[in-house]
């Protein structure tokens, strides 16, 4: 990992009005000059339909290459006839997935959307377990997920010898976080982070947890019974999820950069019966002005529910963790096209993404349209 590429991807450098497509134009090539017969950006256009259709594979992306024939093809700049698995597979595995991550990143970021005025923005890493049994360079991403729109703003890769906690930061640094709210895991709870989130001039919301002992052990020690509580519940599925949040003043002792206040979560899951208990803390910068008890409340629920909108979706819907794909940089990138495959098809109105997959897998067109009009 390197932050050395590392540029602030915002609708200020890139205008909501650019197509993905004209963006996946301007990548570099990664292979010699002789012997190209398509373009980067052309590969990784029908790469990313071939992925909106379920497409897992290198294999799958060439196939469905072969069946979209040569005009549609040619809409997305494959001028020729279409690439082999081989193409694919080589280009995949040695493209920059910093530069890819940077663009995709580059349109994913103008169409996040404001909860009450502001960008949220989850953090949280993810193995890609079958890439890191193969010994892949980077088998584990980081990625900031919007709230509002359920898609990647930006994503960056650790090395094998890396930190997740390094791999934010550098994250954090890919996005214009001007009057933005972060919410972060307890593995990113420290002060270091929570001094670059506030000069960058946004707000966090971490999360204490057992980890961190003594901070835990100080917040739940305040008068938490005398605190008065906001208590929702959502109910879906045979399942009930009741959320109680007190809020105080942060104590002179948090060292936290900026810390305004701090918060008590009990979460009370109930399925089938079933009820299990969670407690957390929150420490947060955004002052009551700006974060009532209901607001860190769903900010928290935000950052809960990136497992089930992003992580759960590319492990069962994209069999991403069983897959096999290792090679260079491939594990990566092709993260990167499902993060992005995702971002279309919410953007387009899809919840579902397993049906939306086999929306598109029904007509050869669809998946080109959609891509040309992103």
């Amino acid at each position: 990992m390197s932050s050395s590429r590392a540029t602030a991807l915002t609708s200020k450098s890139v205008s909501s009005e650019t197509l993905l497509i004209e963006l996946l134009a301007k990548l570099p090539d990664p292979r010699a000059r002789r012997g190209r017969r398509h373009s980067v950006g052309a590969l990784v256009a029908v790469a990313l339909c071939a992925v909106l259709t379920g497409a897992r594979g290198f294999t799958a992306i060439a196939e469905w290459a072969g069946d979209a024939g040569r005009v549609r093809l040619a809409r997305l700049g494959m001028v020729r006839r279409a690439a082999d698995e081989s193409t694919f597979r080589r280009v995949l595995s040695r493209l920059d997935p910093t530069a890819l991550e940077e663009a995709l990143g580059a349109w994913a970021v103008t169409r996040a959307r404001k909860t009450g005025g502001r960008r949220v923005y989850a953090i949280d890493g993810k193995a890609v377990r079958g890439a890191r049994k193969k010994g892949a360079a980077r088998a584990f991403l980081v990625a900031a997920l919007d709230h509002v729109t359920g898609t990647v703003a930006a994503q960056v890769g650790v090395e094998a010898k890396g930190s997740e906690i390094t791999a934010a930061r550098v994250l954090l640094g890919l996005l214009d976080l001007t009057g933005a709210v972060l919410t972060l895991d307890a593995l990113h709870t420290n002060k270091t982070t929570a001094a670059q989130i506030v000069t960058a001039g946004a707000h966090y919301v971490f999360t204490v947890k057992g980890n961190s002992r003594v901070l835990f052990a100080m917040l739940k020690a305040l008068p938490w019974a005398l605190i008065p509580a906001t208590t929702s519940t959502d109910r879906g599925h045979g399942r009930r999820a009741t959320r109680t949040i007190k809020v105080l003043d942060a104590p002179a002792w948090i060292e936290f950069t900026g810390a305004a206040q701090v918060a008590q979560l009990r979460r009370t899951i109930t399925v089938k019966g079933k009820k299990t208990v969670e407690v957390v803390y929150l420490v947060t910068s955004a002052g009551a002005r700006i974060a009532d008890p209901a607001t860190l409340a769903t900010w928290a629920n935000g950052q809960w529910s990136i497992e089930n909108r992003l992580h759960w979706v590319r492990d069962i819907t994209f069999d991403e963790d069983p897959c096999q794909i290792h090679t260079g940089h491939a594990p990566q990138n092709m993260a990167a096209l499902h993060n992005t495959a995702i971002a279309i098809l919410r953007t387009t109105g899809w919840n579902n993404i397993a049906a939306a997959l086999r929306h598109h897998a029904r007509d050869v067109n669809r998946p080109v349209h959609t891509l040309l009009q992103a």
